[in-house]
């Protein structure tokens, strides 16, 4: 062991510790007493997703006329198709919403957003450029759980936040707080053995486990101690390495106290899923499980899901598993096999919405309170640099799938709000502002203003109030 910093990088404690909010003792009472907690997906995608493939082509002539001018309107999804990619979601459209309008320039735009699509602000690779924790962190205080977040990732092999290891545990597209990002699973197997290891059967990973475990206590014990002897900076940092560790026993002990709902909720996953030449759809297929495994065993109700990122190799899609599909040629144009780039671009929106579908049609399936699972979810698809590959986050889509007892009065529309510059038009600040002030955090704005909507004199703050409940 070369150092406590070093201690906390190289060992699974370490990357739990990155994951945790320093808040984690409080983190297991009831959001709402006697109520199932809310749970929220948050999947984003790279590349950009143009504000075209969004449109239900059964229109009407006048409502195309608006669409064509960016005008604002609505209509009822019953009364309508579904863009043919978004076709498999034809059973949910009650419980769709397309949202359209939205923008987000005071994000990073262009290739890469890092963390700004979930924080609403201008990031890079620097940690200084983070400046508070990300939304689906905020919703994590809100609905506190064991593990208080997860986040999955289909890790780009350049740009981005690849660096190297793209299929084990590395920084993620969300942030715990300022110059905090978050740390994300690159793969299924990696995922399954640090977050199941509590529960394995398996002799060997049950000896690392214990073993960690008395590394851990013994190391949280050392730096209680060791504190006493230091003052000032030394000692913050020893007193928040230690907390840290504290925060992780704890975790862990609320956890093993859950072994037998966790353990009947482990995926059970075909061993092509652990292997190291895992495909791009069959590592989302995988992600996609223990995603649903996470939350229906109450080990979070938080996942971030990052799909793809500009720099994701694309292994595995289907029509073109033979090709290594590289996102960025796409975004510039050009075509994989026999398909041309924009007919790549809908395959692989294609195989996302499978995995939604998975999603919602499993949560449906699980009983709680009343009703099931997904009464008591939402879901989040959108681009995580607006609205084209070189995006400009003047638009910024997003499609959403949420339950009976989302606090938000969307559910089965098409919804396409004032575009930027025009009266009433909204940011994802204020998207993301309703959905706090929604479940419970009255913050008056999430996220940074758009400097260029100043010289319309439009107050940018607050919440979407047409959603609210």
């Amino acid at each position: 062991m070369k150092s406590r910093r070093d201690f906390l990088k190289t060992t699974a404690w370490g990357t739990g510790a990155a994951i945790l909010s320093s808040r984690l003792p409080n983190a297991f009472a009831d959001a709402d007493q006697g109520k199932p907690p809310m749970r929220f997906i948050f999947m984003h995608k790279g590349n950009g997703l143009f504000p075209s493939v969004m449109v239900p082509p059964s229109l009407s002539k006048e409502e195309m006329a608006k669409e064509a001018r960016k005008e604002a309107f609505e209509v009822d999804l019953a009364k309508h198709d579904l863009p043919p990619w978004m076709s498999v979601l034809n059973d949910h459209k009650q419980h769709m919403t397309i949202l359209q309008g939205l923008s987000g320039k005071m994000c990073t735009n262009g290739h890469h957003s890092w963390q700004s699509c979930l924080g609403v602000y201008a990031a890079n690779e620097r940690l200084s450029s983070i400046k508070w924790a990300t939304v689906d962190f905020e919703l994590a205080k809100l609905f506190p759980s064991p593990l208080e977040h997860i986040e999955l990732a289909c890790f780009p092999i350049d740009g981005g936040n690849a660096r190297g290891n793209i299929h084990g545990i590395e920084k993620g597209f969300s942030a715990r707080g300022p110059q905090q990002p978050n740390y994300a699973f690159g793969s299924p197997k990696v995922a399954i053995n640090e977050l199941f290891k509590s529960v394995s059967s398996d002799k060997a990973d049950r000896i690392r486990y214990e073993l960690e475990r008395k590394v851990l206590e013994f190391t949280s014990s050392k730096q209680s101690s060791l504190s006493r002897h230091l003052a000032g900076l030394e000692l913050a940092k020893v007193k928040n390495y230690a907390e840290a560790m504290e925060d992780i026993r704890q975790r862990n002990n609320k956890l093993e106290s859950m072994g037998d709902v966790i353990g009947k909720n482990v995926p059970k996953l075909d061993s092509k899923y652990f292997a190291d030449d895992l495909s791009t759809i069959d590592c989302q297929i995988g992600h996609t499980q223990i995603l649903l495994s996470t939350l229906i065993s109450g080990m979070t109700n938080v996942v971030t899901f990052t799909v793809d990122e500009l720099g994701t190799l694309y292994t595995g899609v289907p029509g073109l598993e033979s090709e290594k599909i590289n996102l960025h040629d796409v975004g510039h144009g050009k075509g994989a096999g026999k398909l041309k780039a924009e007919e790549v671009r809908e395959n692989i929106r294609t195989c996302h919405m499978s995995l939604i579908d998975t999603i919602v049609r499993k949560l449906k399936s699980v009983p709680e309170g009343n009703g099931t699972m997904f009464d008591n979810t939402m879901l989040f698809y959108f681009p995580d640099n607006g609205e084209t590959h070189h995006g400009t986050g003047i638009e910024w889509p997003y499609l959403v799938l949420s339950g009976r007892n989302a606090r938000l009065n969307i559910a089965g529309r098409y919804v396409r709000l004032p575009y930027w510059g025009h009266d009433g038009h909204k940011t994802i600040g204020n998207w993301f502002t309703t959905i706090l002030n929604a479940y419970g955090n009255p913050i008056k704005h999430y996220g940074d203003l758009d400097l260029g909507l100043n010289k319309f004199k439009m107050d940018q703050t607050g919440p979407i109030r047409q959603f609210m409940a």
